[in-house]
Order: structure tokens, then C-alpha cells, then sequence
């Protein structure tokens, strides 16, 4: 099976609000490379939306882990019907998969939330065949400003942030952010290699992090947006579809694209971006 078609990764998540989003599937999709015959973990599935996007082009056997129970319900009707996918709720920490059981690993926006990330990453490792790979993101401590301005002013001015409510932004939940060295370092600490980095997202709408997550998610999962914009803001709607000229949905991703047309694929070393990537490899026995 030949690489995936850019353009059907394009179609996918056309109508994701989130820029880094997008490019974060462009990422995976271009390191992993998903195959007919690969058995791939998707760790900390969350709702499922990777998963979904992997089973759109191949059909390779995946595994999604998710701890939030919640989160994993949401998977769960979102892809039943879907053959060789299995939905486990459990932690990253203590996978209950043998050793060298898979060919890859997705762990994206995953590692900023645990509390010991390098015991993940070695759990994860555990259960990857030699020279098995993991596609790694995490939020980037050198965020751009106006992606997150409430918690850039607050960092800068008080040494603090919001990790809680509708103005907690790019520190959501989180247990910590990464500058590129940290996220190296616990690659390394795990005992795996690292093969590629990336780091990306620079210029966006200002408070757009506030606007998509804070206010879009939240609307989107309390069911109070027409069901026409609630359909274009699906992520699982993996059609392109994103509404007629009027519809909100549309409006709003046009202006962010606007403002996001400016960004590449991989911005220079130091540049504030809203995302790091790592591809590491589990090395040969």
C-alpha cells in the first residue's frame, strides 16, 4: 500500500478550527505511514478521532487506551461498526498487551498530561516491536502569544497560568509544557531514539485556543449549537464538509486560515510554535 494521498489528509480535516490540529494529523499520518498490516496503539485515544481518521484510508488492526472513561464512551458509539478496532479503558502506565505486541504508536497531546512521562514512554516502548515507532506531540513552553495571550501574560508578568475553565487555554489540564530539549531528554530516558523533529504553528487568530477549545468544545459537547454547525464541527465528519458560504462554522475557519497561511510545516529552531514532534524508535534487539 503506497503512502497516504496528502489530499485525502487535507479533505479530513478540512473543517478543523484548530490549525496545529491539522497539522498534527498531517504528521502522524506522514511518519507512521499506516499500512494494511500494521497493528498501531493510539494511547490516550481520547474520543476516538484519530482512530477514525486511520480506518477512513486503510484498514489496518488499531487500539485505542483512553483513562477517562467518559472520553472513551464518546469513541465507542462514534466508531461501533467499525471492524479490527478495540477500545480499552485503562492506563498508559500498565498496558495489558505483551511485549513487541505493536507495530506503531500515536501519542499525541498525551505526555503533557501524566505525571511520570517518561514511565509512559517506557510502557509504550515496552509494547512496540524493535524498531517500532511513536509519533509524539506535546504543547510547546515557547508558545505564540497571541495563541494563548491570557496564560503568555500571566507566564511573563506573574510566573503563573490557568490550567482550569474556559480561560485555562494552552495549559488546559495540563501537568507541564516541553521546550525541545525536555522532550528529548525523557525520549531518551525511555530508551528510545529519536528519528525526526518538527515544530510548528507560529502566527494564528488571536485567543484562538480560548475560542475553539473554551468556548466551541464546550458549546459543541453541551449539544446547544444547530445541528448544522455542530455537523461541520465534528471531528469524526471526516467529509470535508464544513457548511454552506453562511454557515458560522465556515466563516470562522476562513478567517483563521487566513491568518494561519503564513505557516510551514516545520518553523526554524527557536521560534515560538504551538507544538513539538518527536518520531522515536525502539531500537533493535
Amino acid at each position: 500500500m503506497s503512502p497516504v494521498d496528502p489530499a485525502i489528509i487535507a479533505r479530513m480535516v478540512r473543517n478543523e478550527a484548530d490549525m496545529a490540529y491539522r497539522r498534527r494529523v498531517q504528521t502522524i499520518f506522514e511518519w507512521l505511514d499506516p499500512q494494511e498490516d500494521d497493528r498501531i496503539l493510539d494511547g490516550g485515544c481520547g474520543r476516538g478521532f484519530y482512530l477514525r481518521f486511520i480506518r477512513h484510508v486503510c484498514r489496518a488492526e488499531l487500539v485505542g487506551v483512553e483513562l477517562e472513561l467518559a472520553y472513551l464512551r464518546v469513541a465507542q458509539k462514534a466508531l461501533a461498526g467499525e471492524g479490527r478496532i478495540a477500545l480499552v479503558n485503562g492506563s498508559l502506565e500498565t498496558l495489558p498487551f505483551p511485549a513487541g505486541y505493536f507495530d506503531k504508536a500515536i501519542l499525541s497531546e498525551v505526555l503533557e498530561h501524566v505525571p511520570d512521562d517518561v514511565a509512559v514512554l517506557r510502557e509504550v516502548a515496552r509494547v512496540l516491536k524493535p524498531n517500532g515507532l511513536i509519533a509524539i506531540t506535546v504543547p510547546h513552553a515557547n508558545y505564540p502569544f497571541w495563541w494563548d495571550p491570557i496564560n503568555k501574560t500571566l507566564e511573563t508578568l506573574f510566573k503563573t497560568h490557568v490550567r482550569q475553565g474556559v480561560l485555562a487555554g494552552i495549559w488546559a489540564n495540563h501537568v507541564r509544557l516541553y521546550t525541545r530539549e525536555q522532550l528529548r531528554q525523557a525520549v531518551r530516558l525511555a530508551g528510545l531514539e529519536g528519528v525526526a523533529e518538527r515544530s510548528f504553528t507560529h502566527y494564528s487568530f488571536p485567543f484562538i485556543h480560548n475560542i475553539v477549545y473554551g468556548l466551541g468544545k464546550t458549546a459543541l459537547e453541551a449539544g446547544v449549537l444547530p445541528q448544522s454547525v455542530a455537523r461541520a464541527a465534528d471531528r469524526h465528519n471526516v467529509s470535508g464538509e464544513r457548511g454552506g458560504l453562511l454557515n458560522p462554522v465556515n466563516i470562522g475557519l476562513s478567517l483563521f486560515e487566513w491568518f494561519d497561511q503564513r505557516n510551514v510545516m516545520d518553523e526554524p529552531a527557536g521560534r515560538s510554535t504551538v507544538n513539538l514532534c518527536i518520531l522515536a524508535r525502539k531500537p533493535s534487539e
